[in-house]
């Protein structure tokens, strides 16, 4: 097995963080993705290489891979490969020493303390010492990236984290089951009540000013109640493009996980 091998189950925008900061420090990481990803936060996600082939964020480049082979000429090019393969079949056939859950789904499902040496899982839904060997907290506030090796984050409280004063408001969400289509793009300035987007010919509508941070794709499926965007009531479109605080500062707590998952399990790059 090859240490300096990670796969990162889901790439959306803390996801990426957490790529991106293994990039950094030379890891050679494979995302794995569904066919038709559920991120919001589409300018700052790899997972958006899914449908646009490539991307690049921060500077680093992802595109989407087929197959192993893939996978290697992209290590060798210097980009992040980026593969539909939501059970890992293909990529865990690189006998990988590390696997990071960052699908977000608030819930395990699927991962497994045995999948690799070390499993790191982010946010609620874990228990580290059970499900994976630890985890990392998600949740804004003073603990956001502090490293569980025994127990569970905070539990998922349901809300939005804060930004600019408004937390529940400015988020986009499902009036109704049924197909997604988009009316603005990422960065788009929208006023309160602006039309961002219909949900099987029901209006999503913006509660608040400001600008659209995250928008789903046009054509997702979602259920009532689901999150299909989001507006920054700080109407800075340049805040759209760039990696969060909170996916940083999530990033550092894998770093520090793998290294002393990797001290005590005697791991070496």
């Amino acid at each position: 097995m090859d240490s300096s091998i990670v796969l990162v189950k889901g790439g959306g925008d803390l996801g990426t963080g957490v790529v991106l900061r293994l990039f950094q420090h030379d890891y050679r990481v494979v995302v794995t993705e569904l066919p038709q990803p559920l991120v919001v936060r589409r300018t700052v996600a790899v997972a958006s290489a899914i449908d646009e082939e490539r991307v690049t964020i921060e500077g680093v480049e992802a595109r989407r891979v087929q197959d192993i082979a893939g996978i290697k000429v992209a290590w060798a090019a210097g980009y992040i490969p980026v593969m539909v393969d939501p059970e890992t079949h293909t990529a865990q056939k690189l006998r990988l020493c590390v696997v990071v859950d960052a699908i977000m789904a608030k819930r395990n499902t699927g991962t497994a303390i045995h999948d690799a040496p070390i499993v790191v899982a982010l946010g609620p839904g874990f228990c580290a010492g059970v499900d994976c060997h630890a985890v990392v907290e998600t949740q804004r506030g003073p603990n956001l990236g502090y490293v569980y090796f025994n127990g569970s984050t905070a539990p998922d409280s349901g809300m939005p984290g804060e930004i600019g004063g408004e937390a529940a408001r400015r988020v986009f969400r499902a009036p109704v089951d049924g197909l997604f289509v988009e009316r603005v793009r990422i960065g788009d300035l929208v006023r309160a009540g602006d039309v961002v987007g219909q949900v099987d010919g029901q209006p999503v509508t913006a509660a608040i000013p400001g600008v659209v941070r995250g928008l789903l794709t046009s054509g997702v499926t979602v259920r009532a109640g689901a999150k299909v965007g989001d507006v920054d009531p700080r109407g800075d479109p340049a805040l759209c493009s760039r990696v969060s605080d909170k996916a940083w500062k999530v990033a550092d707590g894998v770093l520090e996980a793998l290294a002393r998952l990797a001290q005590s399990s005697g791991v070496t790059r």
